[in-house]
């Protein structure tokens, strides 16, 4: 047997308990076939000495956003405005560009005749939201979509509005969504949760062809992240899809190399429509033509649960919680809990519809009112329908008290609470959720310890999508301001941190049996790293030399590999 790839002098941290190091990592046709003495004098096509660098499990993130980012990368970039003025100034210089993205890098208008930016967060600008007078002066008649880097509300302007039917007082919100108004009943240019789509419903669909540059630019800032597989949270529908065809561009892009990680991808429960036939419990199905559900596809492109979106967000306060927000900062929280996207009725009959057809669920619950009815709603479904093969989830359960760890656990409910959230957003939501209730936003260490499967993600682009870093905010839980978020209790070692981007999150996305560990009959995704996280004394300080999927490099920046000789990812 001649191997197709072998890697010495490493220090492989496989993340497989019954061998926890190696030094030698032999793969074949896309798999690890050995480590150490299982490979020891075999030939391969090709020795790499790695000069004792760390190889790591491929990092997996369970929770992103991927086409929105890459769309993202040309589009104006707003996040690094300070200060309103810096905001408005970048506007005007997006109007002046007309089709060049921020940074002078010349792209084609994803939306002609539209101005779109992305990453605004009024966090960065004192708590600030932009004036629409202000807006209208800029971009005119031009009509303006700026998303909040949370995903949950955008900044508009009148003539967008306007192409809504949206810019009259007398014009009714949205159920589960809010235009946001002044004192006179007059627009601001805030639209949240739902009301988005008002406005969305003017852009979409994006194209196949400019979803699939999209996931190009954005797979190959993941490969040089270390990225090699994540879950797409969302696609087909709702105020988070960008196409009722996105599948179709996913399969195109992977079919012309443009995809250069593993890619999950969860329906929005918007897009499942009722199935003839009854389930033979006599329930009502929703579901895809054909009957495909959760687990279809292969190793490079699959389907995974069905996303819904319960509540909102806490930087916005519009997740669903069961005491109201602090008041703070000019704010008046007073009887504020947030709100649910829908009925509760409602909700509950069409994630059953769903459950019935063989789809998981992928419940989007941020406050703790949330994550009950998340709970009892995917109980229900288990004891009624039966397990899944891939695990429901709760992406983010941001707020979970004591009591929910337990139920958590004993329904085999994965979830993915965001560390990237601390550092930008932990202040906000501390001042939004007061001393006593912090310690129930964004737990790790006590869903660990409750037996509950934690997944590491990112939710990019709504925060910062870098793993290490992300790793690292696990261990420290430190914001922005240097503040510790929470309790230190809820810190992770490094090693649980590394973890949940590998084992916990293929665990998650049900392909613990394929990846997330490296040894014998896995598949050969791996990160080299300049140094071990287990023991760096910064683990975002570390360095990603490669990123291999499938035994191929996606990405390499190491010493004696010559820039240009890393292989493609072949399917």
């Amino acid at each position: 047997m001649k191997l197709d790839l072998l890697l010495t002098n490493a220090d492989v941290i496989t993340m497989d308990p019954r061998r926890p190091s190696a030094t030698r990592l032999g793969i074949w046709q896309g798999r690890v076939v050995g480590l150490d003495e299982e490979v020891a004098g075999l030939a391969a096509a090709e020795v790499l000495d790695l000069g004792g660098a760390t190889v790591t499990p491929g990092f997996i993130d369970a929770h992103c956003h991927t086409t929105w980012f890459g769309l993202g990368l040309g589009e104006l970039d707003v996040s690094g405005a300070r200060g309103l003025n810096q905001l408005y100034a970048l506007l005007e210089a997006g109007m002046a560009a007309d089709g060049t993205a921020a940074g002078g890098t010349a792209a084609p208008a994803a939306v002609p005749g539209w101005l779109l930016a992305t990453g605004f967060s009024q966090q960065q600008h004192g708590g600030a939201f932009p004036d629409i007078a202000v807006l209208d002066r800029i971009t005119g008649d031009r009509p303006l979509f700026m998303r909040h880097n949370s995903g949950h509300m955008a900044v508009v302007n009148t003539a967008a509005l306007r192409l809504a039917g949206a810019d009259q007082a007398s014009f009714a919100d949205p159920d589960g969504g809010v235009i946001v108004r002044d004192d006179a009943g007059r627009p601001t240019g805030l639209v949240q949760e739902t009301a988005q789509q008002l406005i969305q419903q003017l852009i979409l669909p994006y194209s196949t062809e400019a979803i699939e540059a999209a996931l190009d630019r954005a797979t190959r800032y993941y490969a040089a992240e270390g990225i090699t597989s994540f879950t797409e949270a969302g696609i087909g529908g709702g105020w988070i899809g960008h196409s009722p065809v996105e599948l179709a561009a996913y399969q195109r892009a992977a079919s012309a190399g443009r995809l250069h990680a593993r890619a999950q991808l969860m329906p929005v429960l918007d897009v499942l429509h009722p199935l003839e036939g009854k389930h033979p419990g006599g329930a009502a199905q929703a579901g895809l033509d054909l009957g495909m559900a959760s687990g279809f596809g292969d190793d490079l492109l699959s389907l995974g649960p069905a996303k819904v979106f319960l509540d909102g967000s806490l930087l916005g306060e519009t997740a669903a919680v069961s005491h109201e927000y602090c008041s703070h900062g000019g704010t008046d929280n007073t009887g504020n809990t947030g709100y649910f996207q829908a009925d509760p009725a409602v909700l509950r009959d069409n994630i059953e519809a769903a459950y019935a057809a063989g789809w998981s669920i992928a419940a989007h619950a941020i406050g703790d009112r949330a994550v009950d009815l998340a709970l009892d709603i995917i109980t229900g479904c288990a004891r009624r329908f039966g397990p899944r093969a891939v695990p429901n989830r709760i992406e983010h359960a941001s707020m979970t008290r004591p009591d929910q760890l337990d139920r958590l656990a004993a329904a085999g409910i994965a979830v993915t609470p965001q560390s990237s959230f601390f550092h930008e957003g932990g202040d906000g939501m501390t001042a939004s959720l007061g001393p006593e209730r912090t310690g129930w936003a964004y737990r790790a260490s006590s869903f660990l310890s409750a037996g509950v499967i934690l997944a590491g993600s990112s939710d990019r682009p709504v925060a910062d999508g870098n793993v290490l870093r992300g790793m690292q905010a696990f261990v420290d839980r430190r914001t922005s301001s240097g503040a510790l978020f929470g309790n230190a209790t809820e810190r992770l070692t490094p090693r649980q941190a590394l973890a949940a981007y590998t084992t916990g999150a293929a665990a998650a996305t049900g392909a613990a049996q394929a990846k997330g560990s490296l040894e014998p009959g896995k598949l050969a995704d791996f990160t080299v790293l300049s140094g071990s996280p287990l023991t760096a004394e910064r683990i975002d300080a570390l360095e990603v030399l490669a990123t291999a999927v499938g035994g191929r490099f996606t990405h390499q920046a190491l010493p004696d590999r010559p820039a240009g000789t890393a292989a493609a990812l072949h399917h």
